[in-house]
């Protein structure tokens, strides 16, 4: 200030503008802070390796099916394959998520990634080493001649399949040779076990990161962004699974045209290995970013003010560069060891992080044979081809469920809710999500009409079906081998498993175009056109009811995902905030134990039961399912799903009770609780009477911690 005429005149205000004239005044003040912030730049290459780790899960979930249809394998043995994923999870994981904070979160993501590349290539390797893939079929050995063919004969083809690529050259001494190749599905185990490996850092190690260094509010809805965006990679997964179904296994190799079978037939399948090399190769990408940024970064809010101080006083705006970015102690692994078990049961002790780790173990069971067999359960339901079943997972579920966990986010932003409010919302729509699912039993479908499995050669339903192919007078001359599938649809509109057990006495065309005539067993349920086509009956009547299901499933998809993010938010607000990483870790670690790695091979084992015709590999030993009884797989399958969720639906009503009675004793409580995050004053719990602290996380100090 200054005085001038007896009046006090302020100082002039500084004009902060730059000066532009170079020669004379300095140069143009340049902010310290970039367009794009390091926290942004780690938004995006986390949704991205989100995304990557997604679509390679999701791909594999999808080509499970031409798995075990490649390598002749049952249901259990895929559900083995795919919880060997859960196995590599469970090697690192829980260590790398108590570690946390004390190693460079970005570098060991981006090392995971390329384990998980690693790990794809290693699951592609059996396709190189196998030979080509054989399946049986009389119209095979009939691709270059119109000769008329006898099935119902004691020299008939169906006797002694050809193999579609290989003739039968030497095949008594490489039959049992080449089965011994099936056994390389343990290369695909291996990856999947890699790819675990690799992917177990990802989630714990990035959304504690963002959690720490974004603001609360931020932080929900910056996982909600990352999840969603990560919900990207199952859509583009399941349709580079449906698209690479619809390529013949042996690309490029094999002349397409030659095929007598569709990808409707249960022998099909497609290119299951290109799309996984696609998804080696995205994980490779996902890592770049991770190496170049930093071990920590500056809490949402204090970076502006470091900034605007370092505008006022550009002096010391080398020490305040200094100060953001605080050398950290030697992480000391005898140190981190030591402090493991109590930080265990400090967690354990919390009784809503107990029940919620009851709840996410339900859940993963169900979401896990769910995401796993439901394309097979469409298939064998719907009578839809397995790539159409994947397609549709692809365009429809999935981007349901991104628009679900984006606006479950959104919501918690946008209303502000604290914890009492997220379990109420996240309880509600789990609920209504258990009243829809008891809708699926509304979408019936008929069994497949199979002559000697689900019913007799005169078309009437068998009261038991058979677990092997019954015979009848009208095939009984033909010394057919009814372990052979080679499906034919007679007139009559009866699937037969072979033209030989048809009784067919003739044939006209070739290839895939072959009819037979004066089938016998086709004129057992009536007068009309005793002849039969390649394939299995269409079902007309199942059709019908699938895009009701295929709506029904979309809704349930959104709802259910409403409360995803809110879940996330129930457990980082329910611990302290240095055991996050940790309680991630946990989280993981038991969902995936106790729900990954067995729902697969319990869900796959039960659905085997209800197989009607398993397909048999050249030495004799049983093959992948044929026929299922479609009442008893919908019956297990849904059965299954619905006793573990509704499981989760008490458990859900028990967090709530839990949650509201130790965060909404007082309203004090909550109010001291939100100081303790933007204070340092040391708070007294409020509202817990003693002996109730081990089911309340309080930190060392006593205060009360969200």
């Amino acid at each position: 200030m200054s005085i001038m005429d007896g009046r006090m005149v302020p100082p002039p205000v500084k004009d902060n503008s730059p000066v532009l004239d170079k020669s004379h005044g300095p140069h143009p003040v340049k902010r310290t802070c970039l367009p794009i912030s390091k926290l942004k730049i780690f938004l995006g290459a986390l949704a991205f390796s989100f995304f990557a780790k997604a679509l390679s899960g999701s791909y594999m979930k999808s080509v499970m099916t031409q798995i075990e249809r490649r390598f002749e394998i049952p249901s259990f043995v895929v559900g083995l394959i795919d919880g060997s994923f859960e196995i590599g999870n469970l090697l690192v994981l829980v260590l790398v998520s108590y570690l946390g904070a004390k190693v460079h979160r970005p570098k060991v993501i981006a090392v995971g990634c390329l384990i998980m590349s690693f790990g794809s290539f290693v699951s592609v390797v059996p396709h190189f080493l196998m030979g080509h893939y054989n399946y049986k079929s009389i119209a095979v050995s009939m691709v270059n001649s119109s000769t008329s063919v006898s099935a119902c004969s004691a020299t008939s083809p169906s006797h002694h399949p050809v193999d579609n690529v290989e003739t039968s050259r030497n095949a008594s001494a490489l039959g049992c040779e080449k089965v011994s190749s099936s056994y390389l599905w343990i290369f695909v185990l291996a990856g999947n076990v890699l790819r675990g490996i690799g992917e177990a850092p990802v989630m714990p190690l990035g959304l504690s990161y963002i959690d720490d260094f974004a603001t609360e509010q931020n932080s929900a809805f910056y996982i909600g962004i990352v999840r969603s965006l990560g919900m990207f990679g199952p859509s583009l997964g399941f349709l580079l699974g449906a698209f690479c179904a619809t390529l013949w296994v042996d690309i490029g190799l094999v002349d397409t045209d030659t095929l007598t079978i569709n990808s409707k037939d249960v022998r099909w399948v497609g290119a299951w290995w290109l799309g996984i090399l696609i998804c080696g190769a995205a994980s490779i990408v996902a890592s770049f970013p991770f190496w170049f940024l930093p071990h920590s970064l500056p809490k949402q809010g204090e970076e502006s003010i470091t900034e605007k101080s370092s505008e006022v006083y550009g002096n010391t705006k080398d020490s305040h560069s200094k100060m953001k970015s605080p050398k950290l102690p030697a992480l000391k692994i005898s140190e981190a060891a030591k402090d493991f078990f109590p930080s265990l049961k400090k967690l354990l002790g919390n009784c809503i992080f107990l029940v919620y780790l009851v709840l996410i173990v339900l859940h993963y069971n169900s979401l896990v044979g769910t995401m796993t067999y439901e394309p097979k359960f469409m298939e064998q339901q719907f009578n839809v081809s397995i790539s159409k079943a994947i397609f549709y997972m692809g365009v429809l579920i999935l981007p349901a469920t991104v628009v679900g966990l984006f606006l479950g986010g959104l919501i918690i932003k946008k209303f502000k809710l604290h914890i009492t409010s997220i379990a109420k919302f996240a309880c509600a729509t789990f609920l209504i999500t258990y009243l829809l699912n008891l809708l699926y039993y509304t979408c019936d479908c008929d069994v497949l009409q199979v002559a000697g499995l689900s019913v007799n050669y005169s078309g009437e339903k068998e009261p038991f079906f058979s677990k092997g192919v019954s015979l009848a007078p009208c095939n009984s001359d033909c010394s057919c081998d009814a372990s052979h599938w080679d499906p034919v649809c007679g007139s009559n509109g009866i699937t037969y498993v072979s033209a030989c057990l048809a009784g067919c006495k003739a044939s006209q065309g070739s290839g895939k175009d072959m009819v037979f005539h004066n089938c016998s067993c086709v004129g057992v349920s009536g007068p009309a056109n005793v002849s039969a086509v390649l394939g299995q009956c269409p079902r007309d009547s199942c059709t019908k009811k699938f895009p009701y299901f295929l709506a029904l499933l979309c809704m349930i998809a959104f709802v259910y995902s409403l409360g995803g993010t809110p879940m996330y938010m129930i457990m980082f607000r329910s611990v302290s905030p240095d055991l996050k990483s940790f309680a991630v870790g946990i989280e993981a670690f038991c969902g995936r134990t106790l729900g990954g790695l067995p729902a697969p091979i319990y869900f796959g084992a039960l659905i085997d039961k209800s197989c009607l015709k398993w397909g048999v590999k050249t030495c004799g030993e049983s093959g992948s399912c044929r026929v299922y009884d479609t009442h008893l797989f919908r019956n297990v399958y849904l059965g299954l799903v619905h006793s573990l969720r509704g499981g989760c639906c008490l458990l859900y009503i028990i967090l709530c009770i839990l949650i509201v009675k130790r965060f909404k004793r007082d309203g004090k409580e909550l109010m001291a609780t939100r100081n303790t995050e933007v204070s340092p004053i040391k708070l007294p719990v409020v509202g817990l009477n003693k002996g109730e602290s081990s089911c309340g996380e309080t930190s060392a100090n006593g205060d009360t911690r969200l």
